[in-house]
């Protein structure tokens, strides 16, 4: 082996016992929970490692990738007996982070190393055989859990450091190896925090390659699409196959504001949690779009495991999550929405303890009218029986669909549009005008604890929405008329104060009414 400065270091003395303590992190969902590495070295004539601290299997594996890492990386194993503990011992402990801590921490208590620094840095990273650095899941949640601690940085893997870095009054040491680790901390070696690129990153990275020109036609859809951006509301599209419902859907966070540096950073310590960062993407910059298929399970769409972990709609944070082809989906599956979609939260309960998940999303859905796809097309018959519609139907529960706000039909595009060669209603022209129904908003709520219209309570529904005789009469005859429930009736109120935001009028109007109205028609004929 090549002689390397930084690496060659004298066997410790089998004589010498010493503890060493480094501070480290564990995921608990997305959260990171602060854990304190303590590894003791004492004399035995025969060399044995205990790990203890409640290690699940890939941190019991560590202890052998830990010996080869530092044997390779020109280190020497202690040929003492070495007990590693994992504080606090009853947090379960897992994923292959806690590499780096342990390794350095039987260099420290073995004597090979000298540092001054353990307190001031916490260190995360998996380790290779040949002791350079892996990424690890979850490094932005760990460096927001470490600033919040008061610690002035933290050493991560070199992949991770772009992450880390996001947040900000901290130190991010990127390394690409044990021997560089240990070369930081015994301070052979100063290594420059690596620096934050928020402002470039949103720049690189919150470009949209699709636009709602591309959509011909189906204005009407646009127009429910932009109420439904405006104010955060659910929305249910119903129409033949190929009118155009998943290319709205997609095109639906074109026309959402940007996302601000704080829901960035919430949506991006999910998938960071999960390890579904695009490689050389840090940071998410556009709102997520998810599309699960119909054959997903429930553990899949709101999270779930021994080890509760996040599903589609805690993916779906900030963004809009697409149920295409609702009525394919299992009941049951779908069921479980319910509650995320009234508290923004999912809570996965288990027997040692709950985790909370956040699940602030658009629920966008699409449907065909019938089985066969056909029952609204003036061009092709349907061949579908009301027996078989009403079964198809019924897939759907009513409680589901009433937490749906918007419900609009996408009849087929007619060949005049198709063929036209003028471009239809571009996402900067929607997007400017839900811009000014967000700023409404925003001046509107600014001393209380939400964003949107879509999220407000039936105590600020009566504060916000207040209505004149003539819109009060129209609201009555139409609930009577419609059978709508008092959820209903609220969201219809939301819906008016969205539609008055996007005209920048400070009070509804009939008008307003009608159109939020109009947005209820259709459930009711469908599905009664």
């Amino acid at each position: 082996m090549t002689s390397n400065p930084e690496t060659d270091y004298p066997a410790p003395p089998r004589s010498m016992g010493m503890l060493a303590k480094l501070k480290t992190f564990s995921l608990v969902g997305i959260e990171a929970a602060e854990v304190e590495v303590e590894v003791d070295i004492s004399p035995r004539a025969m060399p044995k490692t205990i790990l203890v601290g409640l290690p699940e299997a890939a941190v019991r594996e560590s202890t052998h990738r830990v010996e080869r890492a530092m044997v390779n990386s020109g280190f020497q194993r202690p040929a003492d007996r070495i007990v590693i503990n994992l504080a606090p011992a009853e947090l379960p402990k897992q994923a292959a982070s806690f590499d780096l801590p342990i390794s350095l921490g039987i260099l420290i208590g073995s004597g090979q190393v000298v540092s001054d620094r353990l307190h001031e840095y916490a260190v995360v990273g998996e380790l290779a055989l040949e002791g350079h650095t892996r990424p690890s899941k979850g490094v932005l949640s760990m460096a927001i859990a470490a600033a919040k601690a008061g610690l002035r940085g933290i050493v991560v893997p070199e992949e991770n450091a772009p992450e880390a870095a996001v947040v900000e009054g901290l130190d991010v040491i990127a390394v690409a190896s044990l021997s560089q680790a240990v070369a930081f901390f015994s301070g052979q070696v100063d290594i420059d925090p690596t620096p934050s690129r928020v402002n470039e990153l949103f720049d690189e990275f919150a470009i949209y390659d699709i636009d709602f020109a591309d959509v011909r036609g189906q204005e009407s859809a646009k127009r429910a699409v932009t109420v439904a951006a405006a104010g955060a509301h659910n929305l249910l599209m119903i129409g033949p196959p190929g009118s155009g419902k998943t290319m709205l859907a997609k095109r639906i966070p074109t026309v959402c504001p940007q996302l601000t540096p704080v829901e960035s950073i919430e949506t991006t310590r999910i998938y960071s949690a999960l390890g579904r960062l695009s490689p050389g993407q840090p940071l998410m910059a556009q709102r997520p779009f998810r599309s699960p298929h119909h054959t997903i399970s429930e553990a899949g769409l709101v999270g779930g495991g021994s080890t509760p972990v996040p599903g589609e709609i805690s993916m779906a944070h900030h963004g809009v999550l697409f149920l295409d082809e609702l009525p394919e989906f299992n009941r049951r599956t779908l069921e479980v929405l319910r509650q995320p979609l009234e508290d923004c939260v999912v809570t996965i309960s288990r027997a040692m303890a709950s985790t909370t998940f956040p699940a602030d999303f658009m629920l966008v859905a699409a449907l065909n009218p019938c089985p066969c796809g056909y029952r609204s097309d003036p061009r092709r018959k349907c061949n579908c029986t009301p027996p078989q519609i009403e079964k198809y139907m019924g897939k759907i529960s009513g409680p589901l669909v009433d937490r749906i706000d918007i419900h609009v039909e996408v009849p087929a595009a007619e060949f005049k549009e198709l063929a036209s060669k003028q471009p239809g209603t571009s996402s900067a022209e929607i997007r400017e005008s839900v811009e000014t129904a967000r700023n409404a908003q925003i001046e509107r709520f600014d001393e209380l604890p939400i964003l949107y219209n879509a999220q407000m309570s039936s105590k600020q529904i009566r504060e916000f929405c207040k209505l004149n005789k003539e819109c009060i009469d129209l609201l009555k005859h139409s609930v009577n008329e419609l059978g709508l429930s008092a959820r209903a009736h609220d969201k219809v109120l939301r819906l008016a104060r969205t539609i008055a935001d996007l005209e920048s009028a400070d009070a509804i109007e009939y008008h307003h009414l009608t159109e939020a109205i109009n947005y209820r028609v259709l459930d009711r004929d469908l599905w009664q």
